[in-house]
């Protein structure tokens, strides 16, 4: 039998009786004494304390025991014993046999309190960390109970090209790469694509896949590729319907995360996962704009939209007043959205659009798109684009299309701001930023 077929999780050893186990992973600590040798293994699922009395009969494994170093990967044999007076699950092994699968090297380039970009230089050593390997146990979940709610409510999930002839959004934020004798760009959201479901008559999709923004931003909430959470929807009467559908999407993700993982995550982040109630909190951005400068705070900017530290004050507002984590903010001017969203039908200068704010951050835009040709050819030259350019993202409307909506949202910043950690880095498997491609 082999190492594998006999291994015991840690997580599962707690279940069983007392007696032989087999149990592999990772050395997190030695406490190399002159009467007894405890050694903290670590694998996927959790840490369990392993044990060596010093006597003539142990002496090969205590010999192994003081040679290991941090992060080597072992596999153990030993009888498993219940005891309430062990600190770590109340269990421990009593070694029998050690083996040395791949030794590490002595010195570790990362500790606790390296900071953050030398950690991601050794990301995979940072991923070790019981908080990093419960990050990705949520990401997992999350998506699950995303795409658990897409399939049952007949969905369909598309793939969608990373490969693009031209823009989708601005092309002050695009990748070009070399295409054989021409230039292609790297997608900066499925946007077009996902709308041109909605005259194939799919009606529902929805898509989680890369995005690449070529935006020189440093802070602590943007990267230049990203994992972009999409979906589109036909027959709707007005963004209420994306809005609807996006809340109901976000409470399935919450309360799976909260009864799977919700215990740990308090016991590791020091967080109460909440479910939010519906509906989310709707405030058109003038309003928000007001209540925001009613709170102290004008926002500094040329145009119509709201900058960080507005969402905080609005979020700040929300919760104070609904006691609401998330918010909707709905009816961004024209100006500053892009030309496929539709107008209000009263008052050209809004649009029926929104931005969900979540813990103070803006985590996903969604609108109705406008999908009268004719309409939107005059908004494309009005934000002075070349209709001819976008040719083929007009033929999806010649031929007929219904009123259709989505959003584009990002899974790290929902990660990020549900964990509450300060940066996107943290939830992020591997970081792709301005001055990073590496590891």
């Amino acid at each position: 039998m082999t190492a594998q077929s006999s291994r015991t999780l840690v997580k599962n050893l707690a279940a069983l009786e007392d007696g032989p186990v087999t149990v592999s992973g990772w050395v997190e600590t030695v406490r190399d004494q002159k009467k007894v040798q405890f050694v903290v293994l670590r694998d996927e699922s959790g840490a369990v304390q392993l044990v060596n009395p010093r006597t003539e009969e142990t002496e090969a494994v205590a010999a192994s025991i003081s040679g290991l170093a941090q992060g080597s990967f072992i596999t153990v044999t030993g009888e498993l014993k219940h005891d309430e007076r062990v600190k770590l699950g109340g269990i421990e092994v009593k070694l029998a046999t050690l083996e040395v699968v791949a030794a590490a090297i002595p010195e570790t380039p990362i500790s606790d309190e390296t900071g953050i970009d030398k950690r991601m230089d050794w990301r995979f050593l940072d991923l070790r960390r019981p908080e990093q390997n419960l990050v990705f146990r949520v990401q997992t979940t999350l998506e699950h109970a995303w795409r658990t709610y897409w399939v049952e409510h007949d969905f369909i999930e598309i793939h969608t090209p990373k490969l693009m002839a031209s823009a989708s959004e601005s092309r002050a934020e695009l990748f070009e790469v070399d295409y054989f004798d021409g230039k292609a760009y790297l997608a900066q959201s499925p946007q077009f694509f996902k709308q041109m479901a909605q005259p194939a008559g799919f009606g529902k999709v929805f898509e989680v896949g890369p995005a690449f923004r070529a935006d020189p931003s440093f802070t602590s909430r943007h990267a230049t590729e990203f994992t972009s959470v999409d979906s589109e929807i036909s027959w709707i009467d007005s963004h209420e319907d994306v809005m609807k559908l996006h809340e109901e999407l976000m409470v399935a993700g919450f309360t799976a995360v909260k009864e799977k993982h919700g215990d740990e995550i308090k016991a590791l982040f020091g967080v109460d996962i909440e479910v939010p109630t519906t509906p989310f909190p709707r405030i058109p951005l003038a309003e928000a704009k007001e209540i925001v400068a009613s709170r102290g705070y004008v926002v500094p900017r040329d145009d119509a939209d709201m900058d960080p530290e507005g969402e905080r004050q609005i979020a700040a507002y929300v919760k104070e007043t609904f006691g609401h984590d998330f918010v909707f903010l709905t009816d961004y001017h024209a100006s500053i959205r892009p030309f496929y969203h539709m107008r209000h039908a009263d008052d050209v200068t809004l649009t029926n659009s929104y931005d969900l704010v979540y813990n103070g951050v803006e985590i996903s835009t969604g609108a109705q798109r406008e999908h009268r040709v004719e309409v939107l050819i005059e908004q494309a030259r009005e934000k002075g684009l070349d209709p001819e350019e976008l040719e083929f993202y007009l033929d999806f409307f010649r031929y007929g299309v219904p009123p259709h909506g989505g959003f584009g949202m990002g899974l790290s910043r929902v990660l990020m701001l549900m964990l509450h950690q300060t940066n996107l880095r943290e939830v992020v498997y591997l970081f792709r930023g301005p001055t990073r491609l590496t590891p």
